[in-house]
């Protein structure tokens, strides 16, 4: 007879089918406030926004779980395919736009429209979104999110006019947020998850990757996602 699975093996199984149930309820909720919305002046108010705002929040934080739920299984991969690098900019503040309105900030764009990129669109999509909502929380009025070609990467860039990234995490391994504040809220989970969905991207011998810096034209931070 075979041992019985222990808790400790079992509990990633439960993780990843307890956030599928979570992401399908939250997708009922989702549906059920676009109607309200089309249906009620209550779409309107600064409230109903922020209930919008926070519920496609929930639903990209469990996004990006199940991604690193695969990636732990092993059982992640991309679908690579050409897109513009602007549409790709375009989804991501598409994802934040309702932040946008209800902080007054004002997001601006500078990318070539020929500009083209092989990527999976969804994810890349999905992490510069994660990213621009961090820098919507910090930044004052501006942000640019831009794209352009660099030493034979696709270069997406995230910058913002707050006061910058803290020393700490400038020098901080993007890719290993065991040293982050997990207690506190400030986990760089979503500059964690652009950079694993970065890495995943390669082109012979070149492999995606992130960076961060205080190199903003604004004056404050700034993220640079690569892809091959």
């Amino acid at each position: 007879m075979s041992n019985p699975t222990r808790p400790a093996e079992l509990f990633p199984l439960i993780l990843g089918s307890t956030v599928h149930d979570i992401k399908n309820s939250l997708s009922n909720v989702t549906r059920l406030l676009q109607h309200l919305a089309e249906r009620s002046a209550l779409a309107q108010t600064g409230d109903f926004k922020q209930l919008q705002f926070e519920t496609s929040r929930i639903n990209h934080s469990l996004m990006q779980l199940l991604v690193m739920y695969k990636i732990d299984c092993q059982a992640f991969g991309l679908q690579i395919d050409e897109y513009p690098a602007i549409d790709i900019l375009k989804e991501a503040a598409a994802q934040q736009g309702t932040l946008e309105q209800l902080n007054g900030q004002r997001i601006e764009i500078d990318c070539d429209r020929n500009l083209l990129c092989y990527c999976d669109f969804q994810h890349v999509g999905s992490a510069l979104g994660a990213v621009l909502n961090n820098a919507q929380r910090y930044s004052r009025r501006r942000i640019l999110l831009s794209a352009g070609e660099h030493a034979g990467f696709c270069r997406f860039c995230i910058e913002d006019d707050g006061n910058g990234y803290p020393e700490h995490w400038l020098k901080a391994d993007l890719r290993n947020p065991g040293g982050n504040d997990w207690l506190h809220g400030n986990t760089g989970l979503g500059m964690y998850f652009a950079a694993e969905i970065a890495a995943f991207h390669q082109n012979r011998s070149l492999r995606g990757y992130a960076s961060i810096d205080n190199a903003s034209r604004f004056g404050g931070a700034r993220f640079c996602l690569f892809l091959p």
